[in-house]
C-alpha cells in the first residue's frame, strides 16, 4: 500500500510539475482571441430511432456502453471529419492483454495495434506506429509516461497533445493486428473546426520503423525526408543482443542534402538529456519508461525524447540517423578485448515525430505486428513445472503456482530448513555452440538468497530473490560453450535479505540463450574448459 501511495504521489507531483513548468509562451496564447469551433469525436454511445447502436445517431444519456472492441483483422476508425481544421488532443484506453473478467482469453496488446492518420484524402498514412510505441511505450509493455505532448497516466490512459492541423479532411483508425480482440476501446479526440488554414501550416507526420538486428556498416536510420519542415521528437527502442552497453553511439543528422552532418552528438543517452547511461525515468521532455535489467544479453530499453523547445528545422531535407555503437564483450571482440567503441548487432526499432509541408519522401513504412515482435533468442526453455513431480530438492513444499501471468506457471519451494534449501534442474544440450545460461526466477519479500552450481562447479553470485513487491527476474550466470549431454543446474540456499521473512524460491524457467554468430566465428573460448574458469560476460 504504501508504495503504491508513493508511486501516486510521484505521478501527482510530476503531473504538476508539467503543468506549472509549462509552455509559458502556450499560456500566454490562452490569453489571445481564437478562431474557430471545438469538436470532439468519441466512442461514447449514440442510437438511432430504432434505439440500436448507430454511430451518426444521438447521444444516449441512459447507456455507459461507452467502450467499443475490435475484433483480430478489422479496423476502427476514431475520427473521420471534413476540413479545415487542427486536432489538438487524441486520448484512448483499453484493456491490457492480461485475462481479465471482461476478456476471459485476453487481450491484444498495443503493440499490435496500428494507428494510421490520413489527410486529405491521400492513401499513405501521415502517422503510422503501433498504439504504444507512438505513445512511448514500446516492446507491447506498459509504462507511465508524464511528458508534454504524450501523457500515459498509470500506464493505462493514453494522451498525445501534438496538434495535426488538415485542409479538407482526416481519418484517424486503429488497425487491430492481433489474433485477440482490442478489449474496451475508449476514445476522445478534441479538434477545433477552422475557416482557413495558411498555406505554410505544415503537415504533423509520425513513422515507426525496425531493423532486427540494425545493419551493420550503416548507422540507424530514424528519418530520412526531403522538403521544408521541423523534426521534433524520437522514440526508440533496444533489445541488446550482446553484453555490456549498447549505448555509446552518437546522434548524427544531415541538414538540407549536407554530406557530413552538422549536427553530431555524444552518446545515446546523451542525446535522451541523461548521462553515465539510462534509467527508468519520465520527465516533460525525455525519458525511459521502459528499462528492465542493466548490460545483459536480452535486456530492454525504450526512451523519448520530444524536440518541443529545440526543434531541428530543414528547408531542403534531413536525414536523422544514431551510430549503434557500445561496449563489447571479449569474446566478440576480434583482438579479444573490452572496448568501449564496437559496431553492435542490436534490435533496434523507433518512432520519429516531424512537422512537414507537402509530401514526405520517407519510404519506411510499419510491418505487420507479427513481424514486429522481436525474435526469440532462446536456444532452449527449460520449465521446471513440466518436471515437478521429478524433481531433486530438499524436505520442504513444492508445488506450481500461477503467478505474475507466467504462460506455465513457476515452482514454487519452501524448504523446511535453510540447510534443506537446494533443488536441481536438469537440461540437455544438443550441440556444442556459444551460449548463455541464465534463470528468470520470482522475486518477493519471504524469498533467500541462493548460490547456483552447475555439473558441481559454482557460477555467477550470489542471487538475492527478495523484493518488496512480487516481479521476475533474470539472473545471468554464465558464458559457455557447454559439450552436448546431460547437464544438472542446482539452486542453494545460502541465507536471507535481512528484510525478507523466508528463503522461499520460485522458479519460472532456465534459458540458455543465444549469442550472436560473431561469437562463432572468433571462437575465443570454444576450445576452453569453462569448469576451469566459469565467466559471465558483462
Amino acid at each position: 500500500m504504501h508504495s503504491l501511495l508513493r508511486r501516486c504521489s510521484l505521478a501527482t507531483f510530476l503531473l504538476a510539475s508539467v503543468t506549472s513548468i509549462g509552455h509559458a509562451q502556450g499560456l500566454a496564447d490562452l490569453a489571445q482571441p481564437m478562431e474557430g469551433r471545438s469538436m470532439r469525436a468519441t466512442s461514447a454511445h449514440r442510437t438511432g430511432p430504432d434505439g440500436k447502436f448507430d454511430p451518426n445517431g444521438e447521444f444516449d444519456p441512459n447507456s455507459n456502453w461507452d467502450n467499443k472492441n475490435l475484433e483480430p483483422g478489422k479496423t476502427r476508425v476514431l475520427m473521420e471529419a471534413d476540413g479545415p481544421g487542427v486536432v489538438t488532443h487524441l486520448w484512448m484506453t483499453f484493456l491490457g492483454p492480461q485475462k481479465h473478467t471482461w476478456a476471459k482469453d485476453g487481450s491484444a496488446n498495443h503493440q499490435e495495434m496500428l494507428l494510421r492518420i490520413f489527410y486529405d484524402g491521400s492513401d499513405r498514412p501521415a502517422v503510422e506506429a503501433p498504439v504504444g510505441d507512438f505513445f512511448a511505450n514500446c516492446f507491447g509493455k506498459r509504462a507511465e509516461v508524464i511528458s508534454v505532448p504524450v501523457v500515459v497516466e498509470d500506464a493505462d490512459s493514453y494522451n498525445c497533445f501534438w496538434h495535426m492541423p488538415f485542409r479538407k479532411s482526416i481519418r484517424i483508425e486503429v488497425v487491430n493486428e492481433s489474433k485477440k480482440p482490442v478489449s474496451l476501446l475508449y476514445y476522445n479526440i478534441d479538434w477545433i473546426k477552422k475557416d482557413t488554414i495558411a498555406e505554410d501550416v505544415p503537415y504533423f507526420y509520425a513513422q515507426y520503423k525496425q531493423e532486427y538486428p540494425v545493419k551493420q556498416g550503416s548507422d540507424y536510420v530514424i528519418l530520412d525526408t526531403k522538403g521544408k519542415g521541423h523534426f521534433v521528437g524520437t522514440v526508440l527502442a533496444v533489445r541488446s543482443r550482446s553484453p555490456s552497453w549498447f549505448g555509446e553511439g552518437d546522434e548524427k543528422v544531415y541538414i538540407d542534402g549536407e554530406e557530413k552532418p552538422s549536427i553530431w552528438g555524444t552518446g545515446t543517452e546523451d542525446y535522451f538529456l541523461s548521462a553515465w547511461g539510462l534509467k527508468t525515468t519520465s520527465t516533460p521532455y525525455f525519458g525511459t519508461p521502459y528499462f528492465d535489467q542493466w548490460g545483459i544479453v536480452g535486456g530492454h530499453t525504450a526512451a523519448y525524447r520530444w524536440h518541443v523547445q529545440d526543434p531541428w528545422v530543414f528547408n531542403k531535407s534531413i536525414k536523422v540517423t544514431m551510430e549503434h555503437f557500445g561496449w563489447m564483450s571479449p569474446d566478440e571482440n576480434p583482438d579479444y578485448k573490452s572496448t568501449s567503441w564496437n559496431e553492435r548487432q542490436d534490435d533496434y526499432s523507433s518512432v520519429a515525430f516531424w512537422y512537414q509541408t507537402g509530401t514526405p519522401t520517407f519510404d519506411a513504412r510499419a510491418p505487420h505486428a507479427k513481424e514486429r515482435v522481436l525474435p526469440s533468442i532462446e536456444r532452449k526453455v527449460i520449465h521446471p513445472t513440466a518436471m515437478l513431480d521429478s524433481l531433486d530438492h530438499g524436505h520442504g513444499l513444492v508445488r506450481q503456482q500461477d503467478i505474475n501471468n507466467y504462460p506455465e506457471g513457476h515452482v514454487f519451494f519452501k524448504p523446511e530448513s535453510e540447510g534443506e534449501g537446494w533443488i536441481e534442474i536438469p537440461f540437455t544440450v544438443e550441440k556444442k555452440e556459444p551460449l548463455r545460461l541464465l534463470v528468470n526466477a520470482t522475486r518477493a519479500e519471504d524469498y533467500g538468497k541462493y548460490k547456483a552450481t552447475l555439473d558441481g562447479v559454482a557460477i555467477g553470485g550470489t542471487m538475492d530473490f527478495y523484493n518488496n513487491e512480487i516481479d521476475d527476474w533474470e539472473y545471468h550466470l554464465l558464458d559457455f560453450w557447454p559439450e552436448p549431454g546431460e547437464h544438472v543446474l542446482r539452486m542453494e540456499c545460502v541465507g536471507r535479505n535481512h528484510k525478507s521473512s523466508g528463503n522461499y524460491i520460485g522458479i519460472e524457467s532456465v534459458r540458455l540463450r543465444e549469442r550472436r554468430p560473431r561469437v562463432i566465428e572468433m571462437g575465443h573460448d570454444k576450445d576452453k574448459d569453462w569448469k576451469e574458469k566459469p565467466t559471465l560476460y558483462n
